[in-house]
C-alpha cells in the first residue's frame, strides 16, 4: 500500500505528520451501562451476514478490539466508542453516558458537520462557492464601523478560521457567549492577521456561517441540519442552543447520536453517497479534506472544519471537540471510528485526546 504523506497547500515543503494534539479549552459545555460489541453488523446497523465486507480476514482481530475496548475507560471519562470497518460496525461499546442510539452533545466537533451544511449550499446554488466575500452574504449584517479588511474574508477563510480576525475561543470565549449579538461580536474583532494566513482556533468564525447560511436559505441552520443530513442519514438531529437573535450556534454544541456520527463519517468515506444517494458532493469532500492551515495547538494540518495527520502511517481525516469527542476517517483502510466521550466542563485535557488517537492507532489502524 503506498502511504501518502500530507503537504500543506500554498507552503510548499511543509509536511505534515503525526503530533499530538491539544485540547481547545474555550468552547466548554454517568452511570455504568457496560455494553456488548456489535459484530457482523452494517454502519447502518443491519444484520450484515457471513458474506459482508469486513468480516473476513482483513477486519481486525477480535481479541486486539477487546483489549481496546478493555482499556479505553482506564484513560478518561469515555462514553461510547463504535468503529465500522469497510461499511460493517466492527466495535460497539458503551461505558456511560447516553445510548449509543441517543443525541450526545458533539461540542467543536460540531463545525464538521456544518461544513458539510455550506458544501451542500454550495452544491444547490444557496451560496456561490467558498471564494464568495462574506460582506456579499451578510448585508447590513456587517458593523458600519468593522474594519474594512472585513471586505477580504471569504467562506473560504471562515472554513478553515483563516479570517485573521480576534477570536472568539479562549479567553474571549465568556464575553462573546454573553454579548446581546454574537455575529456582530466576531464581526467586529480587530484583524491580528490578513485574512487567508494563519489559523485562528475561533468558534466565531462558524457562528458567522450559521448566520449565512439562516440568511441565504430563508430557513434556520437546524432545519438544514435536520433535512440535508438527518433525513438521508436516517439521524435525528434535535434543536441545540441558539444565540440571542434565535440564530442556532454555529459551530458547538449541536446533538446528534454516535451512531448517527458514524453514518455521517461513513458518508464521507464512501465519497458524500448514502444508499446510492449523492448527499454531499465528492468535490466538497476533496476539496475539505485539503490542507490549508497548520493548528497552533496540535500541528496538525486543518482543512474545511477537518483535521489531518497520520497514525499508524496512514492519513487520518478527524473532527473532534470539548471533553474528547472524535469522528476518525480513515480511507486507506475503509475505516470510520466514533468517540464520545462526557461533555461537561472540567475537560478531561489534553493528554486524554492524544491517548485517544493512540487508543486508535494502535488497537484499529495499526491492527
Amino acid at each position: 500500500m503506498v502511504k501518502r504523506r500530507l503537504v500543506l497547500t500554498g507552503m510548499a515543503g511543509l509536511a505534515i505528520t503525526a503530533c499530538t494534539p491539544s485540547v481547545w479549552g474555550q468552547d466548554a459545555w454517568g452511570q455504568d451501562a457496560w455494553g456488548q460489541d456489535a459484530w457482523g453488523q452494517d454502519a447502518w446497523g443491519q444484520d450484515g451476514g457471513t458474506d459482508s465486507p469486513g468480516t473476513d480476514a482483513a477486519r481486525p482481530s477480535r481479541e486486539r478490539i477487546d483489549a481496546m475496548l478493555s482499556r479505553a475507560p482506564d484513560l478518561g471519562p469515555v462514553h461510547t466508542i463504535i468503529a465500522a470497518h469497510n461499511g460493517t460496525i466492527v466495535a460497539e461499546r458503551h461505558y456511560a453516558g447516553p445510548s449509543p442510539d441517543a443525541p450526545a452533545n458533539i461540542k467543536s466537533l460540531s463545525k464538521t458537520l456544518l461544513s458539510a451544511l455550506v458544501g451542500i449550499a454550495i452544491d444547490r446554488g444557496v451560496i456561490a462557492g467558498p471564494d464568495q466575500p462574506i460582506v456579499d452574504l451578510l448585508g447590513d449584517r456587517v458593523p458600519s464601523d468593522a474594519d474594512p479588511a472585513i471586505r477580504r474574508v471569504t467562506v473560504d477563510h471562515l472554513l478553515s478560521m483563516r479570517a485573521g480576525l480576534e477570536r472568539t475561543s479562549g479567553s474571549n470565549y465568556g464575553r462573546w457567549v454573553t454579548s446581546s449579538d454574537w455575529v456582530r461580536f466576531a464581526l467586529s474583532r480587530p484583524f491580528v492577521a490578513e485574512p487567508g494566513t494563519a489559523l485562528q482556533y475561533s468558534t466565531g468564525t462558524w457562528h458567522i456561517l450559521s448566520e449565512i447560511l439562516t440568511r441565504q436559505s430563508g430557513r434556520t441552520t437546524h432545519e438544514l441540519a435536520r433535512d440535508w443530513l438527518g433525513e438521508p442519514l436516517g439521524v435525528t438531529i434535535p434543536p441545540w442552543p441558539r444565540d440571542p437573535r434565535g440564530i442556532y450556534f454555529g459551530g458547538n454544541d449541536m446533538l446528534i447520536s454516535p451512531r448517527g456520527l458514524l453514518r455521517f463519517g461513513e458518508m464521507y468515506r464512501n465519497g458524500g453517497v448514502v444508499d446510492g444517494r449523492q448527499v454531499v458532493s465528492r468535490d466538497w469532500i476533496e476539496t475539505s479534506w485539503r490542507p490549508r492551515a497548520v493548528s497552533p495547538f496540535s500541528n496538525h494540518a486543518y482543512g474545511f472544519g477537518w483535521f489531518m495527520t497520520e497514525l499508524g502511517g496512514h492519513i487520518v481525516y478527524y473532527g473532534r471537540g470539548y471533553g474528547g469527542q472524535l469522528l476518525h476517517v480513515v480511507p486507506d483502510l475503509d475505516l470510520t471510528v466514533v468517540i464520545t466521550s462526557d461533555p461537561t466542563p472540567p475537560s478531561a485535557g489534553g493528554q486524554y485526546v492524544r491517548a485517544l488517537h493512540r487508543l486508535v492507532e494502535s488497537g484499529l489502524i495499526e491492527a
